[in-house]
């Protein structure tokens, strides 16, 4: 059963694949590192075939975001329902850096965040392989009208009713 939803639709031929700092890169395929084998080994893993994908957590400094806006997959970790600190990034990476990949929440990515995650720019969810991606698709539905701006539509609702 897919866990993954991209763009407000569940994704079942997902072909990015975690790498562990320790697991071997291969030669091809779809490809994610942590942020410090990126650092290690970026101009090797640029010169592989298949792309390249970097995992953030929130502790990676706001100003090393910009260089990372070649990439085609960007991966946001939450480790726990109460750590946000990814939140900026997704925002940054859109409004600041202009970035126009996919963002992905990976790890503790619930339902009750999605509209939200959403809203900052994060545009794929890896749902909790315990819970349902299907019940999490209509977190995006639940709320009509948003009052803060979005990154994709940056004026507040004030603004937008003039």
């Amino acid at each position: 059963m897919p866990n993954l939803i991209r763009d407000r639709k569940l994704v079942d031929d997902d072909t990015w694949t975690h790498l562990d700092d320790e697991q071997p890169v291969p030669a091809s395929g779809d490809v994610t590192v942590s942020w410090q084998r990126w650092q290690a080994e970026a101009d090797t893993l640029r010169n592989r075939d298949g792309r390249l994908g970097v995992r953030l957590d929130g502790d990676v400094p706001v100003e090393e975001l910009a260089g990372l806006t070649e990439l085609p997959l960007i991966a946001l970790h939450f480790p726990a329902f109460k750590d946000g600190r990814c939140y900026s990034h997704a925002r940054l990476l859109r409004s600041r850096h202009g970035y126009a990949g996919e963002i992905r929440a990976i790890g503790d990515v619930l339902r009750d965040q999605l509209a939200y995650m959403e809203r900052c720019g994060i545009n794929a969810f890896e749902i909790r392989e315990d819970r349902s991606a299907d019940e999490a698709l209509q977190a995006f539905d639940e709320f009509s009208v948003d009052y803060q701006g979005r990154s994709e539509r940056p004026f507040p609702l004030r603004l937008r009713r003039s």
